[in-house]
């Protein structure tokens, strides 16, 4: 199963904003919702194409209220998730899942939390340490290098 995580904006109680409004809760009415994170909205679909369409489908909420967009593709990575705009290349079949491990953002979690994310180039196998706060663990997402170097 593909896993979808939205993460909210600071100011934005995420998801209230999403069941509140008629259009969204109807295409999230299928899904069991989760909260992995503070202010996160996370459910599974069936594959990387369902989980991009279903995000297409929430656009108009995903750019007023959301901060990340992430998609967990076990195919590709058991671990490493996915920016919205890399699986959407990769449903695409511009950009080969093989070829996406290179760009990453890395979130530190601490208490729930998501804190703020630090890019890191892959370089070999191991990642640098998570050096912006004091963590018990991180969430790496797969990004394409438009997005690193924003």
């Amino acid at each position: 199963m593909t896993r979808v995580c939205l993460v909210g904006k600071e100011d934005v109680e995420l998801r209230y904003e999403l069941v509140s409004r008629e259009t969204s809760r109807e295409a999230l009415a299928t899904y069991e919702l989760r909260e992995p994170y503070q202010n996160t909205v996370a459910l599974e679909t069936v594959s990387l194409g369902a989980a991009v369409a279903l995000m297409n489908d929430l656009n108009w909420y995903l750019v007023r209220f959301v901060d990340e967009a992430l998609v967990l593709e076990p195919s590709i990575d058991d671990e490493e998730w996915l920016s919205r705009t890399l699986a959407k290349a990769i449903r695409d079949n511009e950009v080969a899942p093989a070829e996406t491990d290179r760009f990453l953002k890395v979130f530190g979690v601490a208490d729930g939390e998501l804190l703020e994310p630090m890019f890191v180039t892959r370089t070999g196998r191991d990642l640098p340490e998570y050096d912006l706060h004091d963590v018990d663990e991180t969430l790496v997402v797969r990004v394409t290098e438009s997005e690193f170097g924003a």
